[in-house]
Order: C-alpha cells, then structure tokens, then sequence
C-alpha cells in the first residue's frame, strides 16, 4: 500500500508534513528511531491486557468512516513478539475501525517492551488516551497497582493523576455491585458516586439515595444534600455531649494554619467525626486542594 493509501490525516499531518513522512524501512529501525512503520492489520494480535471490555459498534463504524476520509490520525502502538507478528499495545479502536474501512496496513510505532512492561504501558497509555468510563478508570489503576506493584504515590506519577483523584476512583471499587454498573452506563455520573462512597459503611442509607437520584433525578448538588441530611443528625446526636480531645483541637489550629483558612472539626466518641474547610471562591478551594496533593 503506497503512503497516500495510509494517510495520517490531518491531526498528525500538521505535525507530520505529508511530503517529509517516510515510514521506516524495516522494523528494527522503527524500534531504534521511533519511527512510524507500516503493519499488515492481519499480523496484529489484540491486546490481552486491554482495560476496555466493552466498544460501541455505532462509534467504531463512525470512526471507521473518518479513517476513510481521513485517514489514521494517531498511529497504534504494538510491541514485536516474533517475525513478522506483533501485539496490540494501545489503539484497539483504531485497529478495529480500519479493519472495517478496509484498510490492509496500518501505521504503527514499534515497541520492545516484556510481558511487565507492556502492560504497564498498555493501562497508562489507556488510561490517558481511551474514553473509559470511571469503573474501567479504577480497575486500571488497581491493575497498575496490584499487577505492576505501584502505589498509589507511583501511580500518581506515571498517569499524572493527583493523588486525590487516583484515590477517589479508587474509592469507587468499594460501591455496591447496582451502583457501579449504573456507573457504567451513565445512569449516575462521577460527581454522584464520589460523594455516595462517603457514605459506603451506611448501605441503607446509600442505596435508599442512590435509587431517589435514578427516580427523582437528582443533581449532584442534591446528593451531596441529602447526604448531609443523613450525616449531620449522626455527628450532632452523637457530639452534643462529648468534648473534643485537646489534640484534636490542636491538630485543627495547626490545619487552619497551614491552610490559611477556618478549619472546624466534629467529633464523636467512637472517633467518627466531619473536617470542615472553609473556601471562598473557586480559585482558593483549587489552592487549597493543590495543598492537599
């Protein structure tokens, strides 16, 4: 197939001038330069370590329409695993939509990577380039950890993730079987399972407001109200006759000074209690929570 045939399109294009792209002569070469080489689709083997379960057939098609158009806008990453037979690193999608245009090669960047690092490449670069839906996102990073042995300081580093961020998906693993998989559908959005895994130890309550958000409709900030109105009974009933330990206060002076703002604290006996930091606009909450990374 002649280099017009497999265009880059015009995403890579302007990065890549038409007249100045030269796929690699050989293989060996793609992986000493970086380079672009040009694979038969048919010598591809699909990733086993692909995150994404699930691809939407109207989507694929769609995006098999663009590639012909278009041509491929970001080349596949596979790895070389023996002659002229390779594994799918990242791009499935593309792979699968240039299949359905038709196309007999398609162009690649060649890795040499073992079974380790191949998958730790395959979640990372899923991970910032694949629309995952927030469940997939979390057992990602689970896999990064348990599989690659990456904490979640590590994690924070390869994905350039805060790691508040990896920890609340993280978080959402710990969700009721219903919840996740109305995560997954889009049924509730992130915002809505963040602040239900707040109250993950008080299943009555999580999923009696997790089915008014699907019946009513509720918005995040509605949640996050009902929520409260669940909690704040609890701390009120449980604090009204118990006096904060002294370290505890000094530990909320101590907060209120490094963060340069009111920090109140609610303690009950059994050591349950609520951090309250206040903010007063949306500027000093984001540097406020930059501090807490």
């Amino acid at each position: 197939m002649s280099k017009k045939d497999i265009r880059l399109g015009k995403g890579l294009g302007a990065l890549i001038p038409e007249s100045t792209y030269t796929p690699a002569k050989t293989i060996e070469e793609a992986i000493k330069t970086g380079n672009i080489a040009e694979i038969d689709v048919n010598d591809i083997d699909t990733n086993p370590f692909q995150p994404r379960s699930q691809f939407d057939e109207q989507a694929l098609i769609e995006l098999s329409e663009s590639i012909k158009q278009l041509g491929i806008i970001q080349p596949i990453t596979v790895r070389k695993i023996k002659d002229n037979k390779f594994q799918l690193i990242s791009g499935e999608r593309r792979l699968r939509a240039s299949k359905m245009a038709g196309l007999e090669k398609i162009p690649a960047f060649v890795r040499d990577a073992n079974d380790q690092e191949m998958l730790e490449m395959a979640l990372v670069e899923n991970i910032q380039r694949e629309n995952l839906n927030p469940i997939e996102i979390a057992i990602t990073y689970q896999r990064l950890m348990e599989e690659c042995n990456l904490t979640q300081d590590s994690l924070s580093e390869r994905t350039g993730k805060g790691r508040s961020t990896v920890a609340n998906y993280m978080r959402l693993l710990n969700l009721p079987p219903e919840i996740q998989a109305a995560l997954r559908a889009s049924k509730i959005s992130m915002g809505h399972a963040k602040i239900l895994a707040g109250i993950i130890e008080d299943k009555h309550n999580l999923l009696k407001i997790f089915y008014k958000i699907l019946s009513a409709g509720l918005s995040v900030k509605k949640t996050q109200e009902e929520v409260e109105a669940v909690i704040t009974p609890k701390i009120s009933s449980s604090t009204s006759k118990f006096e904060v330990p002294e370290y505890i206060v000094d530990i909320k002076n101590d907060f209120s000074k490094k963060l340069d703002t009111k920090v109140d604290i609610k303690m009950a006996k059994n050591g349950k209690g609520k951090l309250i930091i206040d903010f007063e606009s949306e500027e000093n909450l984001q540097k406020l929570l930059n501090s807490l990374n």
